[in-house]
Order: structure tokens, then sequence, then C-alpha cells
């Protein structure tokens, strides 16, 4: 490797932010940080309360970078990173397993390819309007484990409690020095408050919650409501503890998703075995997994056969025995007997890290709903604030009212109209729904594919993998002219090396029989079709009858029997070479079992079902009809895309495929689903992923994504409902201020316990 292969560059700096309890802070800190020269692609994770973006360090340090957060009240670390490779050194695996320079896509009538639509949502979608009523926040990296009383906001919340009790005890023991001991706590609690309004203030967003409480208590010290500005600083502080609590509950739902893996693995080395780190695992050594222990990494088994639990990476209750050859994924039980495995990826890209980092990302991939909420509120805050302004001085100038009563009001207008609960509504929700999901093997990528899927009115199979089990055996043979087993070597050497299930079933039928496969040459997929190659100077192809036909190799006799194996069910491929037909395959791919039934389930939701296949009529006809849905059949892949465009015409439209498959359609469908038991193809493809590979979690997934939008919906309403009832009661003095900012406070944690309610949502309850 030359030296420019191997030159390095700087991974894009990163940070560990303290907080970020919700899309406010992300919100905050990005609005922040997008004004400053050199800054671009700012991307944060409220998940693990991280901070990524591109800088041109020219025009901005890291250390600008770093005293604008700590300005606005976060605490920041920087994450070091390794250095990467530059486009020009060896290519870098993607960490899927895959030669992305081949494509393997040849198909007996049906489609083949690779997935057209991006596997990451990007977050480089539309972005709030950072500042505009944002919630505030009282920032800290926290320990795990330590305890809320021993964190910042802890602190701040028992250090403002004990000066207002202080306060209110020389209220009855001292009342000439009351007054000023709610001042000093007032002043006290409400300091650091100021400082981050202004730091926020300085940074272009003056329409922050910090601010308006400092306005408020500044405001009420003025007109002699020292006490109530005390108060009103307290709460304030217990809503921000309440805050912290329920997103950790949130954050907690995803780590233990992490926790699954254990710590410590043994491998063996020359007949010994030894314990090691799990995270320092690499490809290739060989692990000995006990009974009872959770496997440590994903791998391949390599000796024995066991019960395999995988309910904590797919949900899937029953354990699936596994033996030589076979994957086995991290986190993972091994229920019966000793097994080796090989690792074949590292810590950092096993099946759980994945979904986790998937569900993280996803939090980025911001619904139409938040971005709605986002517009909103920069409209809805600068006219709170506007609005405070004329009821303060209007009644006064031009009725002459007293000046302290309405200040008074006014104050207490600025705390109530602050968007706090209306900006949290929709990420909290989305949040819990993606974390729900994730628990049971259901992956969503964001908010976005949540609306489009509650929105879901038809869902659209893929037969082969999908609705069927994916592998399909041979059932009937027919030659014409040829030994059965000379047809069947011909047939063997022309799918050598596919690893496409009907290419599979020819060359296991072929090794039963004992039939060596002839060597090939020049072999090539004809999309939609069948495939190619060259023996011994001669072009041998296996592909649909209906081709055989269209280039006339298909004699009236053999049509007639290929229909007849068409007529039960079967897919038929046939064999031809030098213009005609040598002999048929029938194969025959079951139903899963819990196909009838998802089906049926899709209909009580209001969903029809209806499947694509680009096998022939008679076969699709058998299929669906055993079903008890619709089909259409003989489809190429553009077809595909056709039929997917005029549903979707209509209303939303779900495609269901193996992940590998139907790529085209799966990019035209409202929402893209990949199924497979944590494939890489399943996590990275696809706008959702069903990891236990059964057809009845669409309806579940339809379920969650219902129940999540309900959820927003609730939020939304008592979000808006509180305001407006505090905001009348506000204006004409009927509650004030302590009253406004428990509101304010209380309709924050209420949409947020609510959100939390998701975590617990079981979609496997029908009605």
């Amino acid at each position: 490797m030359s030296s420019s292969d191997s030159e390095l560059v700087v991974s894009p700096p990163s940070w560990k932010i303290g907080g970020m309890d919700c899309a406010g802070c992300a919100a905050k800190i990005r609005g922040a940080l997008e004004r400053m020269p050199g800054v671009s692609d700012v991307r944060l994770s409220v998940m693990t309360e991280t901070l990524t973006l591109s800088l041109d360090e020219e025009k901005t340090s890291r250390a600008a970078i770093e005293k604008q957060v700590s300005g606005l009240g976060y605490s920041v670390k920087a994450i070091e990173k390794p250095a990467a490779q530059t486009p020009g050194a060896e290519p870098a695996s993607c960490g899927c397993g895959h030669d992305h320079h081949k494509n393997d896509g040849h198909d007996h009538g049906h489609t083949h390819g690779e997935k057209g639509k991006s596997a990451v949502m990007s977050d480089r979608g539309p972005k709030p309007d950072a500042g505009h009523g944002q919630p505030g926040h009282v920032h800290e990296i926290t320990p795990e484990g330590m305890s809320w009383y021993r964190t910042g906001k802890g602190r701040l919340v028992l250090g403002t409690g004990a000066l207002l009790a202080a306060a209110w005890g020389a209220k009855f023991l001292a009342p000439g020095i009351a007054n000023w001991a709610f001042i000093a706590a007032c002043l006290i609690g409400v300091a650091p408050v100021a400082r981050r309004a202004f730091a926020a203030l300085r940074a272009g967003m003056p329409f922050t919650i910090e601010m308006l409480m400092t306005i408020a208590a500044a405001g009420a010290l003025v007109i002699g409501a020292a006490e109530e500005a005390a108060l009103v600083v307290f709460l304030f502080a217990v809503g921000e503890v309440l805050e912290g609590v329920a997103a950790n509950r949130a954050r907690a739902s995803i780590k233990a998703l992490g926790d699954l893996v254990p710590k410590t693995a043994i491998i063996e080395e020359g007949g010994t075995t030894r314990q090691v780190d799990a995270a320092t695992l690499e490809i290739g050594q060989m692990l000995l997994v006990r009974p009872g222990d959770r496997i440590p990494a994903d791998g391949e088994i390599t000796e024995g056969t066991s019960g395999i639990d995988e309910s904590p990476v797919t949900g899937e209750s029953v354990p699936k025995t596994k033996t030589v050859g076979e994957p086995v994924f991290a986190g993972s039980i091994n229920r019966e007997a000793v097994i080796r495995v090989k690792v074949t990826k590292a810590a950092e890209d096993n099946t759980i890290a994945r979904i986790i980092r998937l569900v993280e990302e996803a939090q980025e991939a911001r619904a139409p709903t938040e971005r709605f909420i986002d517009r909103f509120s920069r409209i809805y805050m600068p006219a709170i604030v506007g609005l405070a302004i004329l009821v303060a001085i209007v009644p006064p100038l031009a009725f002459g009212e007293d000046w302290n009563t309405w200040i008074y009001r006014a104050l207490a207008l600025l705390l109530i109209g602050c968007p706090c609960a209306l900006v949290i509504s929709v990420p909290a929700s989305i949040a819990s729904a993606l974390s729900a999901g994730a628990r049971r093997g259901l992956l969503m990528k964001g908010g976005v594919v949540i609306e489009a899927l509650a929105r879901v009115k038809t869902v659209a199979f893929d037969k082969t993998g999908t609705l069927t089990i994916g592998k399909p055996v041979v059932t009937d043979i027919r030659t014409f002219g040829i030994e059965e087993n000379a047809m069947l070597a011909l047939a063997a050497g022309v799918e050598t090396g596919s690893s496409h299930p009907l290419a599979e079933a020819i060359l296991d039928v072929a090794e039963a029989r004992g039939v060596k496969a002839r060597p090939a040459t020049e072999a090539r997929a004809i999309v939609g079709r069948g495939v190619e190659a060259r023996i011994d100077g001669e072009l041998v192809f296996v592909g649909s009858p209906r081709f055989a036909a269209e280039i006339g190799a298909l004699s009236t006799e053999i049509k007639t029997a290929a229909e007849a194996l068409e007529a039960e069910g079967k897919t038929v491929a046939a064999v031809f070479k030098a213009g005609h037909v040598i002999g048929l395959l029938a194969l025959r791919d079951e139903p899963r079992e819990d196909a009838k039934g998802a089906v049926a389930e899709l209909r009580e939701l209001g969903v029809t079902s209806v499947m694509l296949t680009g096998d022939n009529a008679r076969t699709g006809a058998a299929i669906a009809g055993s079903l008890g849905m619709e089909h259409k059949a003989e489809l190429m892949p553009d077809d595909k895309v056709t039929a997917i465009k005029a549903l979707a015409a209509a209303y939303g439209v779900m495609m269901v495929g193996d992940g590998i498959n139907d790529a085209p359609a799966l990019a035209a469908a409202s929402v893209g689903v990949a199924m497979g038991s944590g494939t890489d193809v399943a996590l990275e493809t696809a706008d959702a992923a069903l990891l236990r590979s059964r057809v009845s979690d669409v309806p579940r997934l339809i379920r969650l994504a219902r129940a999540a939008m309900a959820n927003i919906h609730q939020n939304i309403w008592i979000a808006l409902g509180l305001k407006a009832v505090f905001l009348v009661t506000s204006v004409f003095g009927i509650t004030g201020l302590w009253i406004a900012i428990l509101a304010d406070t209380g309709a924050t944690v209420i949409v947020t316990l609510n959100a939390l309610r998701l975590l617990s949502f079981n979609p496997d309850v029908r009605g």
C-alpha cells in the first residue's frame, strides 16, 4: 500500500454533553452552534447525550465550541476518537459482511438487487428553530447510579428549597427580615438561570424559558412579590429534576439492551481457555459458550448443537435449535449444551449494538408533527411575549388600572405561555415508541416512519421469504430427451455460487442425489427471468417458463406439463439449451405458519393485504387464496413499482420484503419494511425491520405506530389545553406566578409521563 493509501484524516470532533433531557435541549445547542462561523452538520443525540459536527478550526476552535455549549448551562467533555482512513485507503467494511462489488442478482421470476433506499435516516433534514420556547435546564454529565440529590439539578432543588424554608421561618420568627430572606432566596436560585439566559441571548436566542424565568423573577421582586418569586424559582428547579428523572428512565430502556451482552467471554486458543473482556473480541476468535451463558458476540457455530434463546434480540420467546454453520447473535442465551462459536462481528458492530445505534439515530429523523410544532413555536413564543407586554401596559395607560397588578399578571402570562410541554410532547412519545418496539424486535427509523406507518391502509407483501418460509424444496423433476442426473448436473452448474432460495433448492437436490455440478463459466443473471452460464462451450439457461416461451423454446407438451405443476401451487424452473427445454424443476415454498392469521389481523385493523410476486399466476393464486388475500403475479421489478405507486396514490402503502429483493418497490412505498432475524440487510435497509421474521409482526408494527400517534395527540391536547386555561386565568388575575410555573412544569411532567406509558405498550393485544 502506498503512503497516500495509508494517509489518515481526523474524525469529526465529538463531545459528551451533560443532560439534554429533551429535544428542546438539542435544538438550543444546535441553534447556538450553527450561528458560529465554520460550523456545519451539527448532530446531537438526546439518547446518548453526544454532539458531533463538522468544524473549520481556522474560523472557530474546539475550545470556542465548548465555551458556547457550557455557556448555555451544559457540561462538555471531548470524546477522543481514533483517526479514520481517507477514501483513498483500502475500502473499509460497512459491517454488513457483503462484497458490494458483486451482485448475484439472478431470478426465477423474482426480483433481485440491492436496496435503493438509504439505510440510515439522515439527520440533516429540517431543523427546529432553536430557542423559541425551548425548555432550558441545569445540566451536567451524571455518572451512572448517582442519586438525583447528588446531581447539579438535585443540589439546586435542595439549595433553593432550604433557602425558601429559611425565609418562611424568618417570616414567622423575624418578620422584619423575612422579605430580605425571600429576596436572597430568589436571587441565589435564579442566578444560574439568568447566566444561561444571557448566554442564550448572546448566541442569538432571546426566547428561552431561562429568559422568561429571569424576567418574571426580576419583575416580581420589583413589584414587591419576593415570596412568590422565590417559590417560582424553587418550583422551576423541582420541574427540572422531574424532567431529568423521566429522561433517564427513557434512556434506561435503551441501556438495558446493551446490558444484555455479557461483559466477559471465554476464548479458546491452542486447546486452552481464558476469560477476556467481551469488548476486546476480534473477528475469527473462537469462543466457548456453556449452557446458561449469554453469547458474547455475533458469530457462527463451529461445533455443537443447542437450543438458543434469542428473545433478548428478537423478542421470540421459543428457543431455536441451532447447529454447526448457523449464525448466533450477541445477547442470546445458550440453553442446552456446550457450543463453540467463531466471532464474525466486532463488539461495536454486533446485532444489539447496531439496534441501539439505529434507535438512537432515529431520534434525528423528525416527524412532520414535530416539525410543525417547531414552526408553530416560532410564532407562538414572540406572540406570548408581545401579549404579556400589552397586558402590562394597556390597562394602566388606557384605563388607569394599577401598574403592579397588571405587571404581575403579565409576568404570570409569560411563565404559563412557555411551550415547554408542547415542544417535548412529540419527541418524548417517539422515543418511547422506538424503545418499546426495539425490545420486541420491531425497529422503526424515526418519527417520520411512525407517522407513515400509522396512516397505512394497504400492505403489499413480497412472496418468497416473506409470506413463505423462503426455503423451497424440489418436488418434481421432468426431463425431455436427457437423463435426470445429467439435467440436474447442468442446472446445478448454472446455479453454483448463487444464494437465491430456488438456486439453493436445486443445489440441495443435486447434492442429495450425489450429482456433481458441471463446471460453468460466464454466469450472469437476467433480471426477472433467470440466470445463464456457459458449460462445455454451450449456453445453458435456468429460469422461468415464460422466458422459454418468449424465445420459442417451450413446446406445447412441455407447456402443458409446466401449467399442470403450477396449478398445484408450485414454482417451475425450466432448464434449456440450444433453443429447447431439456427439463422442468418444480419447487414449492410453504406459507409461514402465522401468515394467514396476520392477514386476518390486518383486516381487523382496516388494512388491505396484497401479494406482489414475480411468480406465475397459478402459483400466486394458490398461495394468496390459502391466505385470504389479493395478489398480483408475473410482475417484473418495474411492474412492482408501478403497482406500489398506484396503491400509494390513493392511501398509505407499506411494502414488506426480505431486505434483499424488491429494492425498487421498497423504495417506492410509503414505508419499506424488511424481514430478517437480525441480518445485516434487515437492520440496515428499509424504513423499519422485523427481527423475528414473523408476518404477525406487521400488524403489531401498525398497532404500535397508531398507539404512538394517539399518544402524541393526547400530549398535544394536554399541553395546549392547560396553556389555554391558565392563560385566561392569568390574564384575569385568578391564578398567580407560582400557579403559572406549577402549571407549566406540571404540563411538562404530565406529557412526559404519558409518553413513557408507551414503554409498556403491548402490540400483541388486539383491539
